[in-house]
């Protein structure tokens, strides 16, 4: 008997990184699972990797900031599988800029993407787990959200923050239905989109100093947040909402 036995999980911006192995994850605890992503080949690789271990998995094209690809995710996700027990605001982009130089489309696009995007994925699929009186919603925040800031990246960290605040309103809002809505705030954790949007010395350098600013003296990977992620999709946490859990080796300015 897995955890998420007999439950029905989006999760998008499943293709790569954490949002793979979270997919990866509760395909092994017995989950039906629903992957969005804009990145179709890797969406439909990750696909026939659950299925290839004997999972439920379909896989959508999906833009998160566009209300009507969400809807349509949603709708899909009930027509296959009849009803919506999980859903994991992962997908996540990142433009770097300073404030003075940041143009208005790099801003509008994170913050479509990271925060809009939420905003559209969560309101999808509550009416489903209203009806149910059961649900959970388990948003993708950053330490960068919780005060953590990064260089040059302002509009990320507005993001994210606004991310953690779009939990305690959700929270609020859902709870009283049995739906149980939370973010995870990971701190430094190695994917690729970090080093798509860093300079090998770049990446190296923030590495190092990451590793530097945790009591474990590591960073983290994409199984550490997939591990919590689980804990938050399962009963085990029924009595948890509205919390946004730091995940980050311990940070020594977070403590």
């Amino acid at each position: 008997m897995g955890k998420l036995d007999k439950r029905v999980a989006i999760v998008t911006g499943g293709s790569t990184g954490i949002g793979r192995n979270i997919a990866m994850e509760f395909a092994k605890e017995g989950a039906k699972v629903v992957i969005g992503s804009r990145n179709v080949p890797n969406l439909e690789k990750v696909v026939e990797e659950i299925k290839a271990l004997g999972g439920h998995c379909i896989g959508i094209a999906t833009d998160v900031s566009v209300a009507e690809q969400v809807r349509n995710l949603a709708k899909q996700t009930v027509d296959n599988f009849g009803r919506i027990d999980i859903l994991v605001n992962n997908a996540g982009i990142c433009h770097s800029a300073t404030l003075l130089e940041m143009t208005e489309e790099y801003w509008d696009e994170v913050l479509d993407v990271n925060l809009k995007g939420v905003f559209l994925c969560t309101q999808a699929v509550a009416g489903y787990m209203v009806k149910q009186k059961y649900g959970k919603i388990i948003n993708i925040s950053s330490n960068s959200g919780r005060g953590g800031g990064l260089d040059d990246y302002a509009n990320y960290c507005v993001s994210k923050a606004g991310v953690i605040q779009l939990t305690k309103s959700s929270a609020f809002e859902l709870g009283p239905y049995g739906i149980n809505v939370n973010a995870i705030a990971p701190g430094a954790i190695m994917t690729d989109m970090d080093k798509r949007y860093m300079t090998p010395e770049h990446y190296k350098q923030y590495k190092e100093g990451r590793k530097a600013m945790a009591v474990l003296g590591r960073i983290g990977s994409t199984q550490d947040i997939a591990n919590l992620a689980l804990f938050l999709a399962s009963d085990d946490s029924s009595f948890i909402c509205g919390e946004t859990v730091a995940i980050d080796g311990g940070r020594y300015d977070r403590m």
